[in-house]
């Protein structure tokens, strides 16, 4: 756990907190979401000393197991495990997020408030619905945000334009070809102590509740099966874990010479 300075909001007309620019911003239809598949990517890069905020559209409140308040508590000790500057929440329909003007301008009014270099989200093509839909409202808003007359304001005060400099897909349940992947070996039991910080919702020996509904990531197997991947997509890079990534333009690097070192 790092001792990073830690805000849990919520996102509404009411709040007064301050612009915060970060490194990357973790945009997730459900908390939870953003351990399960880029856990690894956010601690490397707190441990490195960037800055990571996440962004939940939804409380979860319609899964099948737990509650809105235990998925906001185990939110914040995931993201306290992981080191983010802050968390918040849009508090948008769970199952139900639609491309509404209302969720495009909470979403552009998020970006930019927190002006990322990177944004990480979900893929396009997915098992959940809610996943799909929030791929398609974070690149519309991306989009919007960058034009002028379309006029948001935070804490009363005009929001300036931004868009992030890049846009990388993590992987769900469905798999891509991935543009690349990441090496999480030194940072992978964190991402896993992060991910059992939702005993409602993954298993975890001694805590969770067994007289829950099973659901598709309840069972047992679906934590080898996050181990699993994590080392297939290692062995492909050739390291003993790994995160995928899927970049929605294309990815350049300055030299040949970075493998070279």
């Amino acid at each position: 756990m790092h001792n990073n300075t830690f805000s849990f909001i919520v996102m509404n007309d009411t709040m007064l907190e301050n612009i915060m620019e970060t490194d990357v911003l973790v945009i997730a239809a459900h908390p939870d979401d953003a351990e399960l598949s880029c856990g690894g990517a956010i601690a490397n890069l707190t441990t490195s000393g960037k800055s990571v905020v996440i962004a939940d559209c939804t409380r979860g409140e319609l899964g099948s197991r737990g509650t809105i308040e235990i998925r906001a508590r185990e939110a914040e000790n995931a993201s306290q495990i992981l080191g983010v500057k802050s968390r918040v929440n849009l508090a948008m329909q769970d199952g139900n997020i639609q491309q509404s003007q209302e969720n495009i301008l909470s979403m552009i009014t998020l970006i930019r408030r927190f002006c990322p270099k990177i944004i990480l989200f979900n893929p396009p093509f997915e098992r959940h619905p809610d996943h799909e839909n929030v791929h398609l409202l974070v690149r519309t808003a991306v989009f919007q945000s960058g034009l002028t007359k379309i006029e948001t304001y935070f804490n009363g005060i005009l929001q300036q334009t931004h868009r992030p400099k890049q846009m990388f897909c993590y992987m769900q349940t469905y798999e891509f070809q991935p543009s690349f992947s990441i090496d999480i070996s030194d940072v992978f039991d964190i991402k896993m102590s992060a991910i059992c910080a939702y005993s409602s919702q993954v298993f975890v020996e001694g805590k969770s509740d067994m007289n829950e509904p099973a659901t598709f990531i309840s069972n047992p197997d679906f934590m080898e099966m996050l181990k699993a991947r994590a080392r297939y997509f290692g062995a492909l890079i050739g390291v003993r874990y790994a995160e995928p990534f899927l970049a929605i333009e294309p990815v350049g690097i300055p030299s040949m010479g970075i493998w070279l070192k």
